[in-house]
């Protein structure tokens, strides 16, 4: 584990209690951090991230946004392979030089888009079927973890993979507004996407806010998807089948499909994937590099559009 603050610690936490690997160690720029969580797990606490690389056969690199070019890079070059924590980096030409030193070296480059993993997520796969419209609002309250990166790199990422992932097509417009409301940066933002199938995707993120909320809803032509991402739940709704006749009551025209997960932590599911990965099973469900490298470039048009609006809100 390269960083151990408070996702790096949870991270390094459930590696501990998988038996397909060995947590060799951790390391952190603040030593007595790092030497706090390498006491309570029992590994050992590295003086410096060269001898951390040296000594392992994977990483996993849960430190700032802005640094992760620079502390997954070397791991790269030695040959290991290694899990970034989203965003894969905080530039698209960061992210760009991630992965294509991954392709060079032959190794496995996982992103960590945890939402992937959500137990909901998975257990509405029987259900989905080309979404044409999305609609994502992932609210949070403010936290000065994750401030070196504005709004749509620090939350929104999530959801732009998951919409990425989930039509499937290129994208052929972004338009977006933002605004500063606590930081210097971008700290509440919607986006919309529009793809190349025609498909559309409504974005909203926020990380001043007073509750959290992570909710997604799926429109598609056999039905409705509703995933609550936070507590694990969601319903599927679609019209009856009765032979092109409707019951008297609107209220019977659909019917509603419970979604409930099964509990698994998602950094779990992501965790064993990756490990699957290293071991080279091919069917390993890993997000790969390029796939985080996708996201960065959307968060990327997205920062861009928030810029072009700016005059617009602010009256000029």
């Amino acid at each position: 584990m390269a960083g151990v603050g408070v996702l790096g610690y949870h991270h390094a936490r459930l590696l501990c209690q998988l038996p397909v690997a060995q947590v060799v160690g951790v390391y952190d720029r603040r030593a007595n951090r790092a030497a706090e969580v390498a006491a309570e797990l029992g590994v050992v606490a590295f003086p410096s991230l060269e001898a951390l690389i040296e000594a392992v056969d994977a990483l996993i690199v849960a430190v700032p946004s802005t640094a992760h070019r620079a502390v997954a890079e070397p791991a790269l070059a030695a040959g290991r392979h290694v899990l970034v924590e989203k965003p894969l980096a905080a530039h698209p030409d960061d992210a760009r030089a991630l992965v294509d030193m991954a392709r060079a070296q032959g190794v496995v480059l996982a992103t960590g888009h945890v939402e992937r993993y959500n137990p909901v997520l998975r257990a509405c796969t029987p259900w989905l079927e080309r979404p044409r419209f999305i609609e994502s609002h992932r609210l949070a309250p403010f936290t000065p973890r994750g401030i070196d990166v504005d709004v749509v790199l620090d939350l929104m990422i999530h959801d732009i993979d998951l919409v990425l992932h989930l039509v499937g097509s290129p994208v052929a417009r972004v338009d977006a507004v933002g605004v500063p409301v606590l930081t210097s940066q971008i700290d509440i933002a919607n986006a919309r996407v529009t793809f190349a199938n025609g498909a559309v995707a409504n974005i909203t993120a926020s990380r001043v806010s007073r509750e959290r909320l992570r909710k997604l809803r799926l429109f598609q032509p056999s039905g409705y998807l509703s995933l609550d991402l936070a507590r694990g739940c969601g319903e599927f709704l679609r019209l009856r089948d009765a032979a092109g006749h409707r019951p008297a009551d609107p209220a019977d025209w659909l019917e509603r499909h419970e979604i409930r997960s099964d509990g698994v932590e998602p950094l779990r599911g992501e965790l064993e994937a990756f490990l699957q990965a290293v071991l080279g099973d091919p069917s390993a469900p890993v997000v790969p590099g390029e796939a985080g490298l996708r996201a960065v470039e959307v968060a990327w048009e997205i920062a861009s559009a928030i810029d072009r609006a700016r005059p617009l809100l602010e009256g000029r």
